[in-house]
């Protein structure tokens, strides 16, 4: 490591919309610089490790690869951070632009600039990183690389001469993007004389080891051996192994300013490793880094497991699995129909729907997951001041209808919103945003360049509207064109109401929802239809009613099952048979109003497993 001072470090990230060929790109950089043999090499997407990112094509987990590339009569080390392109993980992207000085802006030549592409964009430029523009898939029939790099002109300001035409699938042009990155991307400061200063931008968890902490070296050296101390807990830690991922785990001596790489340190909790710490070495304090904003849980959703008795395993597989995934909040919750479970906290859907993913592939979870919520914001009039509580459980919102529950106004949570479309799909995403509760859209050309000039619509829209359908919808409506990306813009007064589901008069808790008073009518209809079709049958009639208050929005009744009470019945008046009819009819009365309906497992399944719109 000693070879490797900071003039010839370059440590770099790739940005790009997801599918625009990031991890493909990798791949060949890897390859290039001899650091994964191509002969021996089994798998595209050698970055992405996870069975969810193979299966789905998409990367969830940042990765980092160190590559020595001799350009010049010098031997370079260069630091590649691959990033996930969806919205949902753009925390992962601003931790690993953290730990860089320049970044790859990715841009597929047949698709060109979408919606994520340029929120990274102005992420990368706000931390002051070098951007180099690439352009992708050039190989391809539809590619369009005149237009497309005249919209990288247009959108991002960047300088035409400066965009690298290549096709990472094929390799054509690769070299001249490790060549831009030696030439363009300026090496990281640091002085090896001075204090320890190493900053976390990312931590993993072994089983064996415990918490592995990726670090972005400032000043001074990391030896094995070393005692660090965190600036964030003040606790102290022993160095006990130390190096590079190159791109698997290869042990150094020693990490020199510039250097990115992996410490272990016997720290045994995850929650230990805060991402954006600062470490010193023992006895000589520095003055802490800038860290950067905790990840803030966008949307929550309960998880049960399927049977009861699992649910001491499903909490260890949730607490194993967040080890991994910093970003999930967790806490206990319990549901007279479904049991002990757990509320997670999470990013988005996507990012939902992956954490649900990883725990029935790599722990074999049997789980059934609630419709996701996002959190609300209830102010009570109190004397003096008011009272702010934030609430992301449905079970716990108060009756906005009733005096008594003193509740001045309930706030729910708002995003900006940044559609790319094709002009001739401008009208049908106007309309789809309007339907939404969309509000001050705006909208402006990209480029006029072209049969179909491409839009940025931009509008503010309650994260509830985009929980639910509003991505698929999306892409119906715009035949898969449209890319979309938002970012958080606080919270916004709204009359929101809890609606609950009756069943034979008595609420299931589990199926509680919270939704804008405009769409009442239309949800609680949809979800008492859903729930005729799942509860099975009883002796006696069930009515199905949904209410928001004391007032009732929808209502299907469940038949009885009938049993032929007067098939054993042969001869005689037809009074016996009428007396045998009006006992069971009694019966049946009776039932009904002391029987419950116990709602199985079965049909919540059913229930929160099928599309919430359909």
């Amino acid at each position: 490591m000693n070879d490797f001072p900071c003039e010839v470090i370059r440590n770099f990230s790739i940005i790009a919309h997801i599918d625009h060929g990031k991890s493909t790109l990798a791949d060949r950089l890897l390859e290039l610089t001899g650091t994964i043999d191509k002969r021996v090499k089994s798998t595209q997407q050698f970055l992405d490790k996870l069975k969810v990112e193979r299966e789905r094509g998409i990367t969830v987990k940042a990765q980092t690869a160190s590559m020595m590339y001799d350009f010049e009569a010098k031997e370079y080390l260069l630091n590649l951070i691959d990033t996930p392109g969806h919205v949902d993980f753009a925390w992962e992207v601003s931790r690993s632009l953290a730990a860089c000085q320049g970044a790859l802006l990715l841009v597929d030549a047949t698709q060109g600039v979408q919606a994520q592409s340029l929120s990274v964009f102005h992420t990368a430029v706000e931390r002051g990183l070098k951007i180099i523009p690439v352009l992708n898939k050039i190989d391809l029939p539809a590619a369009q690389p005149e237009r497309i790099i005249a919209q990288i002109e247009s959108t991002f300001g960047l300088n035409p001469e400066e965009v690298l035409p290549i096709s990472a699938k094929s390799g054509e042009g690769v070299q001249a993007v490790l060549e831009a990155i030696v030439r363009r991307i300026p090496p990281p400061g640091g002085d090896a004389d001075k204090p320890l200063k190493a900053f976390l931008f990312d931590s993993s968890y072994d089983r064996y080891r415990g918490v592995i902490s990726l670090m972005s070296m400032q000043s001074g050296a990391l030896r094995k051996g070393d005692k660090i101390v965190s600036c964030h807990s003040r606790k102290k830690y022993e160095v006990t192994d130390i190096g590079i991922l190159h791109p698997d785990e290869v042990s150094t001596s020693v990490l020199l300013p510039g250097q990115v790489g992996y410490v272990s340190c016997n720290m045994k909790e995850s929650s230990e490793a805060h991402i954006g710490d600062t470490f010193y070495l023992a006895g000589q304090p520095v003055e802490p880094m800038p860290g950067f904003q905790q990840a803030k849980a966008m949307v929550f959703a309960g998880v049960y497991p399927v049977d009861s008795s699992d649910f001491i395993k499903l909490e260890e597989s949730v607490r194993r699995l967040t080890l991994t995934d910093r970003s999930v909040t967790v806490q206990k919750e319990s549901s007279t129909a479904l049991g002990q479970g757990l509320r997670l906290g999470f990013l988005g859907t996507l990012h939902m729907d992956v954490f649900r993913q990883r725990l029935e592939d790599e722990y074999d979870a049997n789980i059934l997951m609630t419709a996701p919520t996002v959190p609300y914001k209830v102010i009570y009039r109190e004397k003096g001041t008011d009272r702010t509580v934030v609430m992301s459980n449905p079970t716990d919102f108060p009756d906005t209808t009733d005096a008594a529950s003193k509740v001045r106004e309930v706030q729910e949570p708002v995003v900006k919103a940044s559609v790319i479309v094709p002009e001739e799909y401008l009208g049908e995403m106007m309309d789809l945003c309007f339907v939404h509760r969309g509000e001050d859209l705006d909208y402006k050309y990209l480029d006029s360049s072209g049969s179909s000039p491409r839009i940025i619509m931009t509008c503010t829209i309650p994260l509830s509207e985009i929980v639910t359908d509003f991505f698929d919808r999306l892409k119906s409506r715009s035949s898969g064109f449209a890319s979309f990306d938002y970012e958080d813009a606080g919270y916004k007064a709204s009359n929101l109401v809890k609606m609950v589901f009756l069943l034979n008069g008595k609420p299931v808790d589990a199926l509680a929802l919270i939704v804008h008073r405009s769409a009442e009518q239309a949800v609680g209809r949809r979800w008492v239809k859903k729930l005729h079709k799942v509860i099975p049958r009883q002796l006696f009639e069930i009515p199905i009613q949904a209410a928001v208050g004391k007032r009732i929005i929808a209502r299907e009744n469940l038949s009885a099952m009938r049993a032929d009470v007067t098939a054993g019945l042969y001869g005689g008046h037809y009074e016996r048979k009428m007396k045998h009819l009006e006992n069971q009819k009694e019966s049946k009365r009776r039932m009904k109003r002391v029987g419950t309906v116990d709602l199985p497992q079965e049909a919540f399944f059913d229930l929160l497993s099928s599309d919430s719109k359909s």
